[in-house]
């Protein structure tokens, strides 16, 4: 009867990788609107190890029978979330950020050709944001990294055209119909503007932020990206990676920030 107590050392190692994947899923949805699905899902799993350990075959098969049709939901519910761990995952894999990061990246090489960020385009993209602070024009930058962000790219206009501060100010400038939406950019060129990004739904965004700040959110948040935000209502200048925004005080920590994002 007791036979479930006799726990191996695989069983010792199979607990803390599941306790580890729960932690990761937990921290990816933490705050969110699937956070209580989350805890249900763990409690249902749970009370179904407790029946299958005391050989009570009928509640535990019902219970194993509701969570596998309930697979294709979940998989629906939680699609933000696990587009969000997959990304997670494959940019530590293939990021070389790190020194030494790994024979994965030596294999499939890497998808971003523009790594890196000359100081010449450092120069236009904050003198251009600092002139839009200045002037209280609203924009929105998107930096592409590993992520091809094609399906965004496709929905505004292309550029294809070398950083240059005067022409960030003319998309972004109030009356250019290219105002709206995002321009996406690597480190080299300006790809494409008046494009169209998804729009965070994390409750606990401050209610302050329009959709500039929630789509800047929202693309970093199913991409590697980054995001550049000059708010059209005060100026602020913001920084978005990882679904988490900065606001920056200075020109000089855009600087930083955009300079750490390239190496």
């Amino acid at each position: 009867m007791f036979d479930f107590l006799n726990i191996s050392f695989a069983d010792i190692l199979d607990i803390l990788l599941v306790a580890l994947l729960i932690y990761q899923i937990y921290k990816l949805i933490k705050g969110t609107q699937a956070m209580s699905i989350f805890i249900a899902i763990i409690m249902l799993y749970a009370i179904q190890a407790v029946f299958d350990a005391l050989n009570m075959k009928l509640l535990s098969n019902i219970i194993g029978a509701l969570l596998d049709v309930g697979l294709i939901a979940l998989i629906v519910i939680f699609q933000p979330e696990i587009r969000r761990f997959l990304i997670k995952i494959g940019t530590e894999v293939f990021s070389v950020r790190k020194k030494g990061d790994g024979w994965l990246r030596h294999f499939f090489g890497r998808y971003n050709p523009s790594s890196n960020i000359s100081p010449t385009a450092l120069d236009e993209i904050t003198s251009a944001c600092y002139r839009m602070s200045e002037n209280k024009t609203g924009a929105l930058m998107v930096f592409r990294h590993n992520s091809s962000l094609e399906p965004y790219i496709e929905t505004g206009d292309s550029i294809n055209a070398d950083i240059n501060r005067r022409l960030i100010e003319n998309i972004f400038f109030k009356n250019s119909p290219l105002h709206d939406g995002a321009v996406i950019m690597t480190g080299e060129a300006i790809i494409a503007a008046r494009c169209t990004l998804p729009i965070s739904s994390d409750p606990n965004i401050n209610p302050r932020y329009g959709m500039r700040h929630r789509a800047a959110i929202g693309i970093t948040e199913v991409s590697d990206a980054e995001a550049v935000v000059v708010s059209e209502e005060t100026g602020e200048i913001s920084y978005v990676k990882g679904g988490n925004l900065k606001t920056l005080n200075s020109i000089t920590e855009l600087r930083i920030a955009l300079e750490n994002s390239y190496k």
